[in-house]
């Protein structure tokens, strides 16, 4: 026995007479048709809305959806076939830009045109690009060891994400009292910079970053750029500021532990809105630039330690080698003495013993003493001459004092390593040739040094015995092992580098050091703040870090 369908009953509610044309006109997605050569046919009612035009202005308009070409593999999935969905970008006027997700089909029955359904993923992608920036930075503040480097790679970050058209970051220096650029994205290098900001201060110019500083809150002014260009007191920095195309400005402070410590500038492009939703991201990379600028003082503060441990421990080698050695040939002279006011003959052999003795002594404490002067070197040795006369200098002084023959391999731009860094990086190569000459008992050492892709790669071999000591680990030395390696450590990883002590294939020990180049720094000394702010006491926080 036959009956009716199932559902369609006589109480079973009768659908509604709909078309599928009238479903794609009111579907929530956008919905068009594109011709040939990539222009709107028709669009539903979604596709106008997200669009942001009329619909009379968008027939005929060239669609941002790009067409497969002839011969490509047809259905490129419109509903159901599992493909991935593209992405486009659309402007629907100057300073707007919206991106689509969308999918393609060509139509079975006109193959001249194509079916694309898209949505609007403009903030679901700026989401994501946000929380990639985050974390980028996150990642580098654990690899980089020049803050300048790290604070550039955060501006850019910031740039990017937000599609900004500039970022500034400056932090306040040590005493408190002025502002130096450490970072920044989208704008070119003006060595006389800050020189210029000064002039604009004294003019009247209202410096919005001051007030981000001084309250501890970001500031945000709309419509900036139209403001300064009529105000004359920035005739100074308005050839400077008209390298951008931006309009509106916001200043976001930096802080540790509640204490100002720098603010990030952002120049946003024209016709970008300041959301909540920005300010929380640019809050969280002012945090992120905050720590990296907390992380460098805590360097600073274990690299000032480094420097007094390196000072005990000189004095203590003066007292357990020279000192014991210095009082081993007064007692031998003092025997001497004793021997001559017996008014007896002395005889010859013992006389000979004690000399021999005295004059062993006596080499032992002056190779002792000329290792600790190499070693002392000033750091105005590395900075007047250069690091590779230095280097030369003591590679050539070593060969002569102890018979070592050395190969020194040298490449081009060590120039550009001046200050405490290439004191650091001689420290590191002259402890590596020190404990070559006292523990390797080495014939030959090799020394090569490398300046590329803005790092600095030097290594120090010898053919002598493996000099790693107790504590080796799969075939590399423990570094805590001694004190000499691990200031040689500390040395690099000051700077972000790495320190690298292991066997070397068969016969001897290498180490090798790679080190970050730290860009030149900023213009001039910074901007004096008009009030002073209190300065970071970074030496006592880390100390209180480290306890």
């Amino acid at each position: 026995m036959s009956g009716p369908p199932h559902g369609s009953g006589a109480d079973a509610p009768t659908a509604p007479a709909v078309s599928w044309a009238d479903l794609a006109l009111d579907a929530p997605d956008g919905l068009a048709v594109i011709t040939s050569d990539g222009r709107f046919a028709q669009l539903n009612a979604a596709a106008v809305r997200l669009c942001g035009r009329r619909e009379e202005e968008l027939i005929g308009a060239k669609a941002p959806f790009p067409l497969a070409q002839d011969g490509a593999a047809e259905p490129l999935g419109l509903f159901d076939d599992g493909s991935a969905e593209q992405v486009t970008t659309w402007c629907p006027e100057p300073g707007v830009r919206r991106e689509f997700a969308y999918r393609a089909q060509r139509l079975a029955t006109d193959p001249s045109l194509t079916a694309v359904a898209f949505r609007d993923v403009t903030d679901e992608r700026h989401r994501m690009r946000r929380i990639a920036a985050i974390a980028r930075t996150a990642a580098k503040l654990a690899r980089e060891g020049s803050l300048p480097a790290l604070l550039d790679a955060l501006a850019c970050e910031v740039l990017q994400a937000d599609e900004l058209a500039g970022v500034q970051i400056l932090t306040v220096d040590e005493t408190g009292s002025r502002l130096r650029i450490m970072g920044s994205a989208g704008f070119n290098h003006w060595p006389d910079f800050f020189e210029r900001l000064m002039s604009c201060h004294r003019r009247g110019a209202a410096l919005h970053m001051l007030d981000a500083l001084r309250t501890g809150e970001p500031i945000v002014v709309p419509n900036r750029w139209a403001a300064i260009q009529q105000d004359p007191g920035w005739d100074p920095l308005r050839d400077y500021l008209s390298e951008l195309k931006w309009e509106s400005f916001a200043s976001i402070p930096l802080h540790i532990r509640g204490t100002p410590a720098g603010v990030i500038n952002v120049f946003f492009a024209p016709g970008q809105v300041v959301t909540k939703r920005t300010l929380e991201f640019l809050c969280a990379m002012a945090e992120q630039a905050a720590i990296a600028v907390d992380y460098a003082a805590l360097l600073q503060h274990e690299r000032d330690v480094a420097r007094r441990e390196e000072r005990q421990r000189l004095a203590r080698d003066l007292h357990d080698s020279i000192v014991q050695q210095v009082f081993s040939i007064s007692m031998q002279a003092k025997s001497m003495e004793v021997l001559g006011l017996r008014g007896d003959a002395v005889p010859a052999e013992q006389v000979r013993r004690i000399a021999d003795e005295v004059g062993a002594l006596s080499r032992t404490v002056l190779t002792d003493l000329r290792a600790m002067v190499h070693e002392l070197r000033p750091s105005s040795a590395a900075e007047l001459d250069g690091l590779e006369e230095a280097i030369r200098a003591l590679v050539d002084s070593t060969a002569n004092r102890t018979g070592l023959r050395f190969t020194l391999d040298i490449g081009p731009g060590l120039e550009r390593v001046r200050g405490e860094l290439a004191e650091d990086v001689y420290r590191i190569i002259a402890e590596a040739i020190h404990n070559v000459v006292k523990h390797a008992e080495a014939k030959n050492a090799a020394i090569r040094i490398r300046s590329h892709d803005d790092r600095i790669r030097a290594s120090v071999a010898d053919d002598g015995r493996w000099t790693g000591g107790r504590g080796t680990r799969a075939g590399t030395c423990d570094l805590a092992a001694g004190y000499g390696l691990r200031t040689m450590r500390e040395r690099a990883e000051r700077w972000g580098g790495t320190l690298i002590v292991q066997p070397r294939g068969g016969l001897g020990t290498v180490v090798r050091l790679t080190v970050p180049l730290a860009p030149a720094p900023g213009a001039a000394a910074g901007f004096p703040l008009p009030d002073r702010i209190p300065a970071l006491d970074r030496r006592v926080h880390a100390q209180e870090r480290a306890s």
